[in-house]
């Protein structure tokens, strides 16, 4: 364990300034986490420190990130480990009915001893403390637009110093930078899943594809992964526009999307988008041609069944497929597009999969190819 920072003014500047720069340094709510868990440990001496957020509409804490000497059990990033609020009434009774009233959100101490300090004694907590061979605990609110959005913890172990009312006033400033840092991460990946993101369906939009894609063809050439694009036209979009009004088409839209975002979930890893328009997408890595097929099939049944649209066509290509070297996302592109258009001109009512019909001379594979060929659709879509 590191010593606590002392009481000295340009000590405990120091380390605001140091957890500052590590929130500003962390671009990933993970990252976040971690960093805020980290400065606050180290700038109070603690052995071991915990990040825990309030999950209102379950009404728990949420542990996000563990750092430190951690117990039996205890693991940096838990996926299941959580707290009813119910059992830490100061949760609900200080931070949601004292400061809503007007009062701070202090942080406070809790000790092993005997009895509380600040007038707090919470029964889960000391018997945490006893169970993990700790000592004491300091408690900070973090807020974040105004309302707690969870609480920063930090523990000595059994033996060492008991903090003081001084470390927990010095906690409430920490957990003040740590909010701002962790707001501002926050704020990065809000903006980066809507840049990443169509606003009307809520699937991936096709900036996402194209970067994903890129990846995806990265370890097709790496490691032989099969990457597979199956790409989609829903029918009869522009009849319900003009039949019924775009809010109904866009609620057709919002409809596919979701069977759309079922289907892939079939899929380890599928991502589901929207291309533009009446133009949909599933990109897989991993997953064999055949089961990307398959599920291909089952969109095009549960599209038939919805009740406004024609339908669905979909073409799909794959490099598990005999469809020559995949060099390019282009390429990719070319061969699911083509397959689509060979579906949606045949009417068929089952996916088209591009290979299947004779090999490289299989006719989606020589649409693709033919430099004469390019519906407005793939123009809008290569153009750069």
């Amino acid at each position: 364990m590191r010593g606590p920072v002392t009481g000295d003014g340009d000590d405990r500047l120091r380390a605001v300034v140091a957890l500052a720069q590590a929130m500003a340094a962390a671009h990933t709510p993970r990252a976040s986490v971690r960093a805020a868990a980290d400065g606050v440990r180290a700038a109070l001496g603690g052995s071991f420190a915990a990040v825990s957020a309030w999950e209102r509409e379950l009404g728990r804490l949420k542990v996000l990130v563990n750092v430190g000497e951690l117990a039996d059990g205890e693991v940096p990033y838990p996926e299941d480990e959580s707290y009813p609020v119910h059992e830490f009434p100061e949760i609900v009774g200080f931070l949601h009915e004292q400061w809503a009233g007007g009062g701070q959100p202090n942080a406070w101490v809790e000790t092993v001893g005997d009895g509380p300090q600040d007038g707090r004694y919470n029964h889960q907590r000391v018997a945490a403390l006893r169970r993990r061979g700790r000592g004491c605990c300091v408690v900070a609110p973090i807020v974040l637009h105004g309302r707690a959005w969870g609480e920063l913890y930090v523990a000595r172990s059994a033996g060492e110093p008991v903090f003081t009312r001084a470390d927990a006033d010095f906690a409430t400033v920490l957990a003040a930078v740590a909010a701002a840092g962790i707001a501002q991460t926050e704020r990065l990946a809000e903006a980066r899943r809507l840049a990443f993101t169509d606003a009307l369906t809520g699937l991936a939009n096709r900036r996402a594809v194209d970067m994903r894609l890129d990846e995806a063809l990265e370890r097709h050439r790496r490691d032989g992964a099969v990457v597979s694009l199956v790409v989609c036209d829903l029918n009869g979009l522009k009849r319900v526009n003009d039949s019924c009004g775009h809010a109904v088409g866009d609620r057709l839209l919002e409809r596919f999307g979701s069977v759309l975002s079922l289907c892939g979930a079939i899929l380890p890893g599928a991502l589901a988008a929207r291309l533009g328009g009446d133009e949909f997408c599933l990109l897989t890595v991993g997953p064999s041609a055949d089961e990307v097929a398959k599920v291909a099939a089952e969109l095009c049944d549960r599209a038939a069944e919805l009740e406004l649209g024609e339908g669905v066509a979909v073409g799909v290509a794959s490099t598990g497929d005999p469809i020559g070297p995949v060099r390019s996302a282009r390429r990719l592109f070319r061969l699911a597009d083509a397959a689509q258009y060979r579906a949606k001109g045949s009417g068929s009512r089952g996916p088209v999969v591009a290979g299947r019909d004779g090999g490289t001379d299989d006719p989606v594979i020589r649409l693709a190819d033919a430099p004469e060929r390019a519906s407005s659709t793939e123009r809008r879509r290569f153009r750069r």
